[in-house]
């Protein structure tokens, strides 16, 4: 059987993503997300946005803001089955991502959060968090513990 069919002969739809704040890490999720095959809108309130998605950007794209609920509407949120949340406030991400699991029951979220103790108690309460401060805390101790240090020069 080819990708994508069934033994009925149907043939599965793409998985339907929305990518809410499109800066570095965003843009870079959402092209990662289209070169797996996923179907991904990106929505952002600024249009320099397409810029960091590249000239060869085969997703969707929504101007506006992640909480506005005719901009959720018009990126397909209806017919989403994952959301990455990644702009540059961690209230802002935290809210939409409760909107994106909670109102519109969307089965994946997971919402980019600096502080490592708001991540760590929305974490506790359901919602999937990645904490990049904590990530690179932790890579810099790992990294500072495990250096051999050079004796120095009597």
């Amino acid at each position: 059987m080819g990708a994508g069919a069934t033994s009925a002969g149907a043939t599965l739809r793409a998985v339907k993503a929305l990518v809410i704040g499109c800066g570095r890490t965003g843009a870079a999720v959402a092209k990662g997300l289209v070169g797996d095959g996923w179907d991904v809108t990106a929505v952002d309130e600024s249009e320099d946005a397409l810029i960091r998605l590249g000239s060869g950007w085969s997703g969707g794209f929504v101007l506006g803001h992640g909480l506005d609920s005719s901009v959720l509407t018009r990126a397909g949120v209806a017919d989403t089955d994952a959301a990455v949340v990644a702009t540059d406030g961690d209230n802002t991400n935290v809210v939409i991502g409760q909107v994106l699991q909670r109102r519109h029951g969307i089965p994946s979220v997971v919402v980019r959060v600096f502080d490592p103790a708001r991540a760590r108690f929305y974490s506790e309460r359901g919602l999937q968090t990645v904490c990049p401060t904590q990530t690179a805390i932790s890579e810099l101790l790992d990294a500072v513990r495990t250096a051999r240090l050079e004796p120095t020069e009597a």
